[in-house]
C-alpha cells in the first residue's frame, strides 16, 4: 500500500513577516513619491468657475508646473495657479487661475475696453468672445484704471474678463502667492492639449 502524502508544510513564520514588511515599504515608498512629486514637481487642479472661458472651461483638468518656476521667472501670458488674495478669499480657499498680463515694473491701464503695457496695447486672442467679438476689458467698478506693478508681484486677469474677479478688484499679487503655472490640460480626454503661452 502506497505511503499517503505528507501534509503540505505551512509558510514559515519568518518568509509571511518578510513579505508583509515588504508590501508596508512598498507602499509607503508610493506614498512619499506621491507626496513628494505634488510638493515640488506638479500638482493636479480642477477649474472651477469660468474665468478663463474659452481656454479652460468649469471641471476641466490641469497639470500645474511647479518646478521650473524656480528658475525660469512668470512670463506675461502665462496661465497660473494662485492662493486667493485676502482681499477676495472664497469659501473654503479654492484657489483661484488666471492669465498674467503685468511683471515687475509694468505700468498697467484699461483705456477703452483695451489693456495697455507700458503704452502699449496687448494683443489678446485668447479672450472670451462675445457674439463673434471680443470681450471688452471695463475696471471694476470704482476701481482704478491705472496700476504699476511692484517688485515681487503680478497682475493677473481671467479670460473671460466679464465673469472674472482678478487683479482690477483686488490688485498685483505676491509673487509667492502663486502655485505654478498650469502647462496641460489632461481631462476630458477630448480637451488634451498643452497650454501655450500667448500674450508676450
Amino acid at each position: 500500500m502506497p505511503d499517503a502524502p505528507a501534509p503540505a508544510e505551512s509558510e514559515p513564520a519568518p518568509k509571511r513577516r518578510g513579505c508583509l514588511l515588504e508590501a508596508v515599504q512598498t507602499l509607503l515608498l508610493t506614498v512619499l513619491l506621491f507626496v513628494g512629486v505634488q510638493t515640488f514637481l506638479v500638482q493636479p487642479f480642477k477649474v472651477e468657475g469660468g474665468s478663463m472661458e474659452n481656454t479652460l472651461l468649469p471641471d476641466q483638468h490641469v497639470l500645474v508646473d511647479k518646478f521650473t518656476p524656480r528658475w525660469a521667472p512668470y512670463a506675461r501670458g502665462d496661465i497660473v495657479v494662485l492662493a486667493p488674495p485676502a482681499a477676495a478669499a472664497q469659501e473654503g480657499g479654492t484657489p483661484f487661475i488666471k492669465r498674467v498680463l503685468g511683471l515687475p515694473g509694468d505700468r498697467i491701464e484699461l483705456t477703452n475696453g483695451l489693456v495697455y503695457v507700458n503704452g502699449a496695447a496687448l494683443d489678446e486672442p485668447y479672450l472670451h468672445a462675445d457674439a463673434g467679438s471680443p470681450e471688452p476689458t471695463d475696471r471694476s467698478p470704482g476701481a482704478a484704471s491705472t496700476w504699476l506693478v511692484p517688485d515681487g508681484q503680478l497682475f493677473v486677469m481671467g479670460d473671460h474678463r466679464q465673469a472674472s474677479r482678478d487683479s482690477r478688484s483686488f490688485g498685483p499679487i505676491d509673487i509667492d502667492d502663486v502655485v505654478g503655472r498650469a502647462w496641460l490640460r489632461y481631462w476630458p480626454i477630448d480637451a488634451f492639449g498643452v497650454l501655450t503661452i500667448q500674450g508676450r
